[in-house]
């Protein structure tokens, strides 16, 4: 036989009864659990009126429920609109991860990852990659001595994706301080460049490296080995132990004399140079550093527009190398050129910034020799270069931008610099075609891989020779960085 279903029972819990005040035992009630809970019947079935202690106890259940509700909807938010953190490895708010170095809104890449995390605070708090690019800059000014510093000559190129236009930064033409020592330009340089374009106000910008030469920094590796390779004549107390001996990779060093320099915003160039004649026992400077913003070169390809910066730099030649290249090969890439017979390979500092709208800044300074001249002012704290030749051009400097795109259906901004080689324009030339003659690939490609444009730009597997290679993009509204040899230049990014 089939079992009858038995009602379900339930007790009722009351709040307050007059048989608790009197003593008398509560008489337990069963009924039929009932699932209208607005219409209470007692166990005949009839309707009977709700006390006003079981309305609280609903109500107040009711509110509890929706509190508890409220709660878990905003903890959700929250971690939904958590900023993303550089190098992690979770996905970010909107449910896709990227390959490192693919970032929402903009990156930098420098050689020394102090200045990459520096880069990354300032495009947080607002600034745009010309703040990012400058701070960074002054970064390695403090913190890489042997390739850089305020005693360098520096080149930039800027791409506007507001505007579209690209704009060449120089230093001028090099000029001599005393026998031997070339005039200081960096800061008037760096602060004609974030006059026109920065965003942020220029002491913040200054404020990172100030507390790191005051503080100290960490040597890194290459700074310990051009330490080693130089010897520390003419660079103690700076990068040395007590004892004499160069300072190795981990040790920690200060400049407390450069951080008076940069802690002072309105520190004016004639200041710097009056206390670095002081220094060589000069009666005052015989020249004046004379920076300069001016279009920059460009050249129209099939393929999109490339920039370059002008003369007395290596852009000139990159650009008729490159055409030539385009008209003979094709996209084939260049074979890496034969070694030139040089003397010394002149020793320089790269970075990159970019953002995710197309705006890039390439920036590439040169001391010329490891550590220039060797000569440290004890009042600045700056190294003096040994670039003194007006006529010489600058072999080292020849940034690259491309605006354009493989199949012409996206406006994609790609940007190259290298250093660390003789044939910089030529190491260039080989990236940019390995860039086109990948990309052209992919676009042929594309029906047959759904989110192939998600892979962003070609990266170059290889540099000819020893030098570095840094390359930054923009493409399908993300940013884009990476370098030859890969992981050889620490990048940040949000």
């Amino acid at each position: 036989m089939e079992a009858t279903a038995e009602p379900m029972l339930y007790r009722k819990l009351l709040l307050w009864e007059e048989s608790w005040e009197s003593g008398e035992e509560e008489e337990e009630i069963a009924e039929p659990l009932v699932l209208g809970p607005w219409k209470p019947q007692d166990s005949s079935g009839k309707k009977v009126g709700a006390r006003p202690g079981a309305w609280a106890q609903l109500v107040a259940a009711l509110l509890l429920l929706a509190v508890g509700f409220s709660l878990a909807v905003w903890q959700l938010y929250t971690r939904a609109g958590a900023p993303e953190t550089s190098g992690s490895g979770a996905p970010p708010p909107s449910g896709h991860s990227h390959r490192p170095g693919v970032y929402h809104h903009g990156a930098i890449i420098s050689p020394a990852a102090p200045c990459s995390d520096l880069g990354r605070e300032l495009l947080v708090a607002g600034g745009n990659v010309v703040d990012a690019g400058v701070g960074a800059a002054l970064c390695l000014a403090v913190v890489h001595p042997h390739a850089t510093g305020l005693g360098a000559m520096f080149w930039g190129l800027f791409h506007n994706s507001s505007s579209g236009n690209s704009t060449a930064l120089t230093s001028g033409p090099a000029q001599t301080l005393a026998p031997g020592l070339g005039l200081p330009s960096a800061l008037p340089t760096l602060r004609l460049l974030h006059t026109r374009f920065g965003r942020l106000p220029w002491p913040r910008l200054l404020a990172g490296p100030a507390t790191l030469a005051q503080e100290g920094f960490l040597v890194d590796t290459p700074l310990a080995r051009a330490l080693a390779a130089q010897g520390t004549e003419g660079l103690c107390p700076l990068l040395c132990h007590t004892d004499g001996t160069p300072l190795g990779p981990g040790a920690r060093a200060t400049n407390p004399k450069l951080a008076a320099v940069l802690r002072t915003p309105d520190f004016a160039e004639d200041a710097l140079l009056s206390l670095l004649a002081r220094d060589l026992g000069l009666e005052g400077p015989s020249a004046e550093p004379m920076p300069t913003l001016e279009p920059a070169l460009q050249l129209t390809s099939a393929r999109g527009i490339l920039f370059t910066t002008p003369s007395p730099s290596a852009g000139p030649e990159l650009l008729a190398l490159l055409e030539a290249a385009l008209q003979s090969r094709g996209l084939s890439p260049a074979p890496c050129p034969p070694p030139l017979h040089a003397n010394e390979t002149p020793v320089s500092s790269v970075l990159a910034t970019v953002d995710s709208s197309g705006s890039v800044l390439l920036l590439i300074s040169s001391l010329n020799s490891s550590f220039g001249s060797g000569r440290l002012s004890p009042s600045t704290g700056v190294l003096l270069s040994n670039l003194v030749d007006k006529s010489a051009i600058s072999t080292w400097a020849c940034p690259l931008i491309l605006r354009g795109s493989p199949d012409g259906t996206e406006d994609d901004v790609l940007g190259l610099v290298a250093s660390g080689t003789p044939a910089v324009a030529r190491v260039t030339i080989q990236a940019l075609l390995s860039h086109l003659a990948g990309s052209q690939t992919q676009a042929q490609h594309q029906h047959q891989h759904q989110h192939q444009h998600q892979q962003g730009p070609t990266e170059a597997s290889s540099v000819c020779g020893q030098g570095t290679l840094l390359q930054v993009a923009a493409h399908a509204e993300h940013a884009h960085v990476s370098s030859v040899p890969s992981g050889c230049c620490p990048f940040q990014g949000f």
